[in-house]
């Protein structure tokens, strides 16, 4: 089990980017949450298995929206906390 804390930079508010990530997550069994920042950029924890998150990540550079833009991602690890069972939007 991992836990990734992750910053999206680009075009990813206002363009349904935080619903589609979340989808991606669901259909990957993949837990955690996503909010927009005041700064412009979409911050996101998820967890799960490395297979999980690589392929999370893939998706979230592609821009899973079609009207998003994803120019880079920041990505740490973090300690797994296994409090979420399942993906979230927090507004």
């Amino acid at each position: 089990m991992e836990r990734r804390h992750i910053i999206v930079h680009g075009r990813v508010q206002g363009v349904g980017f935080r619903a589609s990530v979340q989808q991606v997550a669901v259909r990957l069994k993949v837990n955690g949450w996503i909010k927009n920042k005041s700064d412009g950029t979409v911050e996101l924890e998820a967890e799960g298995n490395s297979d999980q998150l690589d392929h999370l990540e893939q998706e979230i550079e592609k821009g899973p929206s079609p009207f998003a833009k994803v120019r880079h991602m920041d990505v740490s690890k973090k300690e797994p906390t296994q409090k979420e069972n399942k993906f979230q939007v927090i507004h």
